[in-house]
């Protein structure tokens, strides 16, 4: 049976109702988000609301700890003190705009979900802050999946979508005896069963050179993977984010579908808060 995995939605509620209406249209039931619900897009409550009514399950993103711990919650680098600056308003502005009730569901979102073999987080099951880039050592990705007991792991937060395949994978482990035994040194090599990483990219906010939202649809049964690739009303969303008072590079980002940050400007900062 095919469900849908959503991530990053970011407050942007024109991409994620063409999103919803994609799955539907697919006739998909099962839906999985793995948060970011909020943070950088101009319509926090109606995309956490809108989620609310689906009743999608939904992981806790690091937008979405960071708007109920506070700054100091948040672990993540910024590549300059511009782009800090920016975050900062973003934040405060979506704590202002957030009502009680939506926050308190926020709060509410568990760090990760399972599902039999499945295992759904946001950033990684280290942390909502922790990237699982698609280049990232093979051996470090492969123990992220295997130390939380997983077969497949999906995640978001690079807000770039992917499909990785960790196998061939082995450990060489050397035995040595009791310190002055003459018993000889041994060495154990142990082969790792396959594992697989599905990053469902960003509905929201999507940085993988393209305007259109993304998510993936994954059959259990199959092992299938479709990355999906949905238009929406990106001007809407960008004249929101301009009549909102939010940074128009905020705008401008999204309507060229990659990140944008002044890294000459200070190429050695990184965010301490």
């Amino acid at each position: 049976m095919p469900h849908a995995v959503i991530s990053c939605l970011h407050a942007n509620l024109a991409a994620v109702e063409a999103v919803l209406a994609d799955i539907d249209r697919l006739g998909i039931d099962t839906i999985t988000c793995l948060g970011d619900l909020v943070g950088y897009g101009p319509q926090p409550n109606e995309v956490v609301e809108l989620v609310r009514e689906r009743g999608i399950p939904s992981c806790q993103g690091c937008w979405d700890e960071d708007i109920i711990e506070g700054l100091n919650a948040c672990e993540c680098s910024y590549p300059s003190q511009l782009a800090e600056r920016r975050g900062h308003l973003a934040h405060h502005w979506t704590a202002a705009q957030l009502t009680d009730e939506n926050k308190d569901f926020l709060a509410s979102l568990p760090t990760s979900l399972r599902r039999d073999r499945s295992l759904f987080v946001h950033g990684s099951p280290n942390s909502q802050h922790e990237y699982l880039l698609p280049d990232m050592d093979a051996f470090a990705a492969l123990e992220r999946v295997e130390t939380a007991g997983a077969d497949t792991l999906f995640c978001g937060h690079t807000h770039r979508p992917y499909v990785r395949d960790l196998s061939n994978g082995s450990i060489r482990v050397r035995v040595r005896g009791p310190q002055g035994s003459s018993q000889p040194q041994q060495e154990r090599q142990m082969q790792l069963p396959m594992r697989r990483i599905i990053n469902a990219g960003s509905v929201g906010e999507p940085r993988h050179g393209s305007t259109r939202a993304t998510y993936v649809v994954h059959d259990a049964e199959s092992g299938a993977v479709d990355i999906r690739d949905v238009p929406y009303d990106v001007e809407r969303t960008c004249q929101a984010i301009l009549e909102a008072g939010l940074p128009p590079i905020f705008a401008w980002r999204l309507s060229h579908g990659f990140e944008y940050a002044e890294r000459a400007d200070d190429a050695s900062h990184v965010c301490e808060r």
